[in-house]
């Protein structure tokens, strides 16, 4: 059984798109070549990597298998060429990073400190929903994942860098507007605009809300915090929204946070990993500079 890195490489990359176009983009070759790599390496293994169900293509358990193995491979190789540029006195390589929705409020911002610091240094950032994020987590597709509420189903090395305070907030002309102190069982005949179901935000707010015995009158649930805000400012409802995701002048938008009893949430955003996933060297320094940075926001 024979596969050379370039195969496993364009295999990755086809796992990865499920689209032999895609993967072919990805690699810089042809299509057909592509197509010729991939007919190859499923005939050194001798058993299909992938099949076409519909107009669709989905990896076999073969090549689910294979995929496994390559990218634990390419990840040592990585792991490995970057050691070798350590010994030089030389940082730089390849970073992978995924982050939920919110986190894209305050990331570039590290990402912009660290690159300056390392500007040897690729970034892969994808930025999708809860979801998506754990998706990418259970297949170790990333060499870190950023999220305010983290699976309790698998087993991870989770960092606490940064807090995530999440607020009630209103439109400016709303009446609880300039009160020093709201109640919040006045807020029961209100109507709350939320994220979906699902998001690390809902589920914060659900389970502060449950403990508070307290049960929103739902009017609408949305998927990005800029229509909550939108939505919020046209006085269609209260929020209840990540202060990163409010800004730090919300009444140039119309909006209020309200001084609510049991508010702010408070909650963390979390830098994981799946345990016993060896760091490369790469992301070894941006988990360290994400926990000298929140340690320098705690005491700005």
């Amino acid at each position: 059984m024979n596969a050379t890195f370039r195969q496993l490489r364009l295999f990755l990359a086809f796992a990865e798109h499920l689209s032999v176009t895609a993967a072919a983009r990805a690699c810089h070759v042809t299509q057909p070549t592509a197509s010729m790599q991939l007919r190859e390496l499923a005939d050194g293994i001798g058993m299909p990597l992938y099949e076409q169900v519909g107009k669709r293509l989905y990896l076999t358990a073969a090549g689910e298998a294979l995929a496994r193995t390559a990218r634990a491979m390419m990840d040592e190789w990585t792991a490995f060429e970057q050691h070798m540029d350590g010994i030089q006195g030389m940082t730089r390589g390849r970073l992978r990073l995924s982050v939920v929705s919110t986190a894209r409020y305050f990331v570039p911002r590290l990402l912009g400190t660290f690159c300056a610091a390392f500007p040897d240094i690729d970034i892969a950032l994808e930025v999708l929903n809860r979801d998506g994020v754990l998706k990418r987590l259970r297949d170790n597709l990333d060499d870190l994942y950023i999220m305010s509420m983290p699976p309790g189903d698998l087993e991870l090395e989770r960092h606490a860098f940064l807090s995530n305070p999440l607020d009630v907030i209103a439109s400016a002309s709303h009446p609880l507007v300039g009160r020093e102190r709201i109640a919040l069982a006045e807020l029961a005949p209100l109507r709350f605009i939320l994220r979906e179901k699902g998001s690390g935000t809902r589920l914060a707010c659900d389970r502060h809300f449950k403990a508070l015995g307290f049960r929103p009158d739902v009017r609408m649930e949305l998927g990005s915090n800029e229509a909550i805000m939108q939505a919020v400012a046209a006085s269609l409802g209260l929020g209840v929204i990540s202060r990163h995701a409010l800004g730090e002048r919300p009444a140039e938008e119309h909006l209020v946070s309200l001084p609510v009893e049991g508010f702010p949430v408070q909650s963390n955003w979390w830098t994981l990993y799946r345990k016993g996933k060896k760091l490369s060297p790469v992301a070894a320094a941006f988990l360290h500079h994400l926990e000298h940075a929140g340690r320098a926001g705690k005491h700005s």
